[in-house]
């Protein structure tokens, strides 16, 4: 079962918690995650994956542009998405920089997709999704693999395994 673990990033930060993101992905038996920026993502992996764990840096409270245009683009195959599991992360340059209301924008995005939502664990946060400011420090990426595992884990029950 393959997880998509989406992302944009600029400086670097959003990618490095996707990687960690992954790590939680990949700790669960049976679940593989394939990491793709948004520059090389294709229909197929939305086609072929149980789950799509989506992020971005905060761009004036919403996501990047450069993830917003693949749902846009994707969008014909958003009805082939229904039942597949979803999940959102960001990064921030600022404590206070709309992370929430980022991952709020991707999960909109995942929801008109037809898929199912998780937030990340109460063993994380227990919120929207897992998010840092800057670099992901330890706890950051300790979130981001928590996440990871619980959407592949989510995924594997709705597949039936």
């Amino acid at each position: 079962m393959q997880i998509l673990v989406l992302y944009y990033s600029k400086g670097g930060n959003t990618k490095k918690l996707a990687e960690a993101i992954a790590g939680g992905v990949e700790s669960v038996e049976g679940a593989s995650a394939l990491v793709k920026s948004t520059h090389e993502v294709s229909r197929e992996d939305f086609l072929n994956a149980a789950g799509i764990i989506a992020g971005s840096p905060v761009y004036f409270g919403g996501m990047a542009a450069g993830l917003k245009k693949i749902f846009d683009d994707f969008v014909g195959i958003r009805k082939k998405m229904e039942g597949k599991v979803g999940a959102a992360f960001a990064s921030s340059g600022d404590p206070s920089g709309g992370k929430e209301t980022t991952m709020i924008s991707i999960i909109q995005c995942l929801l008109i997709y037809g898929m199912a939502i998780v937030g990340d664990p109460m063993s994380a946060t227990g919120h929207y999704g897992t998010a840092c400011t800057g670099k992901p420090d330890e706890n950051a990426r300790a979130n981001a693999a928590r996440l990871g595992a619980r959407v592949a884990q989510v995924a594997g029950l709705m597949a039936g395994k």
